[in-house]
């Protein structure tokens, strides 16, 4: 048996950067991608070659724009939990799923979008506080050991 990973399913197999990054603005412009990525070399004065520079640089923002690729211009499905926490570009594609065309995305959808992510932590906060009445310390009453 061969302990080699077999990537070439996923569509990040074999695509650099630049071309990735010509393609998926080709298709939604800078400006949608700063709508949906929140990412600044979208905004300020975007250029192909800048955005590489800067991706190149940033982890965090190089995997967000992977992701994006992946999952909204391929259109593949959500990973798997223990596919999730790995970079993208590690991440094994199963067989059966193949790219589809790319999603239809506009700046209306991208609002409601950061709207739902700025509600979410706030609704969270609510339930958390209903769900336990009071906030418990649950130490607090524990008997401590004898010395």
């Amino acid at each position: 048996m061969s302990n080699e990973i077999n990537y070439k399913n996923n569509p990040l197999h074999g695509v650099s950067l630049k071309s990735l990054l010509i393609e998926i603005v080709d298709q939604y412009g800078f400006e949608i991608l700063f709508a949906y990525l929140n990412i600044n070399c979208f905004k300020t004065n975007p250029s192909i070659d800048s955005s590489v520079k800067f991706l190149k640089k940033t982890n965090w923002a190089r995997e967000k724009v992977e992701v994006f690729y992946l999952y909204e211009y391929k259109c593949l499905p959500r990973a798997p939990y223990d596919q999730y926490t790995l970079p993208p570009r590690e991440r094994i594609i199963p067989e059966d799923q193949v790219p589809g065309d790319p999603k239809e995305l506009s700046l209306e959808d991208a609002e409601r979008l950061c709207e739902k992510r700025v509600n979410k932590p706030a609704a969270r906060e609510q339930w958390d506080e209903q769900s336990s009445g009071k906030n418990v310390d649950l130490w607090a009453n524990r008997k401590k050991k004898s010395e």
